[in-house]
């Protein structure tokens, strides 16, 4: 099975990409157009020059090659979400070509990442189709990826985390896995088929899923694959048959005669690239020696919490810090968050203090979720009093946990959820680990 996407991310700029309509806000149908974004006779597109920036930002992600000089084209195609019959995009010079994406330690090849406009939205009702041109003329980042991808479950997790760089280094906001669109294109033999305009990661492996499924059916029962373009039903949760597939040569390709060359060298050199989740997930495994699934934890609860323990790093080593941004900072991260900047120091002053040897682990988490959380100092203490009883109450409240411990170890991890959960961070996760499996040990012995 082979699988290539081709993913459509919109990009967070406040106006259109080629005229000066808002990009957000539109309460109602066809409320932020203009001549320019509808394409009426003796309209000039105009060049947003944030989008140029931002897709910089995501070739650099994806590692691709960024040109010195590009254009746009125009591709030409009849249909009624783009009332102009065009469609402004890169073709011979995209943003960015021949880059790659590792998920995990797999490389995906990056075809290219081009700008272009995003035609309108479109609504079949009865015999009539009712048209949205708010959308029209959005600015889009599209990304070709080589046929690389070997499953419906790897498509997604490769959306997944690419959605969550992208998110990172665009500034652009979280508005749920539906913010991305994919055509997804699946050969199970020789020939494929795309399934276009399907939105959203759980409905991506859907399609990709049933494709999968339908192509099999059709080559063991002595049929053949048909080139073409099919649509994803998501109530029905099944693909259709829309048209016959395009080839490059269908859309006429002709150069943007208003846009002329862009100097992309130039912008290039002024914009500054975030570091993405995932490189830093890998410098954390390569630099600090922490395991990938537990950097990818750190990181993907926060890339600030991330920073925190770096900075931790410096001054207690990786293992110290590890057990307490695994633990109480983690467990509460979601009321550090807000003021981070402001309780950085405090939190790395008692930790230090830990590590020194001035104060136990009990102490340590109580000054930790003290600091982060505001609680009375009591309350936290009578929660620290004894982990054991803790743990025995978790136990004597699921009393088939012992028994099932004795077929597999895996039963532990019942306790120790409830009891990370009851304490909400004042002892870190190694401690209820070590003194649960201990305390279950004893009672099948």
């Amino acid at each position: 099975m082979r699988i290539g996407l081709e993913i459509h991310v919109q990009l967070p700029t406040r106006s259109k990409m080629f005229c000066s309509c808002p990009a957000t806000g539109a309460e109602g149908p066809n409320e932020h157009i203009c001549p320019g974004c509808m394409g009426m006779p003796g309209t000039r597109p105009s060049l947003n020059r944030a989008a140029v920036e931002t897709g910089i930002k995501i070739a650099r992600l994806l590692n691709c090659t960024v040109p010195d000089v590009a254009w746009f084209s125009r591709k030409v195609y009849y249909y009624p979400d783009i009332c102009r019959h065009y469609q402004i995009t890169q073709y011979e010079t995209p943003i960015g070509s021949k880059g790659v994406y590792y998920l995990g330690d797999k490389p995906i090849r990056i075809t290219r990442a081009h700008l272009e406009e995003d035609p309108g939205s479109m609504r079949i009702s009865g015999n009539n189709a009712l048209i949205d041109y708010n959308r029209s003329g959005m600015p889009l980042v599209e990304i070709v990826t080589e046929p690389d991808i070997s499953s419906p479950a790897e498509a997604r997790e490769f959306l997944k985390a690419l959605l969550r760089d992208i998110r990172h280094v665009t500034d652009l906001p979280d508005d749920g896995e539906r913010s991305i669109r994919a055509d997804c294109n699946i050969s199970v033999g020789t020939e494929r088929c795309e399934v276009k305009n399907v939105t959203g990661l759980k409905n991506v492996e859907r399609a990709l899923t049933y494709e999968a499924v339908r192509q099999t059916k059709v080559i063991r029962s002595g049929g053949k694959i048909v080139r073409e373009t099919r649509h994803y039903d998501e109530e029905r949760k099944v693909t259709t048959s829309a048209r016959k597939k395009e080839f490059e040569s269908d859309y006429a390709y002709i150069g943007e005669p208003h846009l002329g060359m862009i100097n992309v060298k130039k912008i290039a050199d002024s914009v500054v690239t975030k570091e993405s989740p995932h490189d830093m997930i890998l410098r954390f495994r390569n630099e600090l020696g922490v395991d990938e699934k537990i950097a990818a934890q750190i990181v993907g609860t926060s890339v600030e919490m991330a920073k925190l323990f770096e900075n931790l790093v410096k001054i207690v080593g990786t293992e110290s810090s590890l057990k307490w941004v695994t633990g109480p900072i983690s467990a509460n991260w979601k009321a550090l968050e807000k003021n981070v900047s402001e309780k950085t120091g405090p939190l790395t002053d008692v930790i230090a203090m830990h590590a020194k040897g001035k104060i136990n682990d009990v102490e340590c988490s109580i000054r930790i979720k003290e600091l982060i959380t505001g609680e009375d100092r009591k309350t936290t203490e009578r929660a620290a009093d004894d982990l054991d009883v803790i743990i025995r109450k978790a136990i004597e409240d699921n009393p088939s946990v012992v028994g099932d411990y004795k077929k597999s170890d895996k039963a532990a991890n019942r306790i120790i959820g409830a009891v990370m959960k009851s304490t909400g961070g004042v002892f870190s996760s190694s401690d209820i680990v070590e003194a649960t499996k201990r305390i279950l040990n004893d009672m099948i012995k």
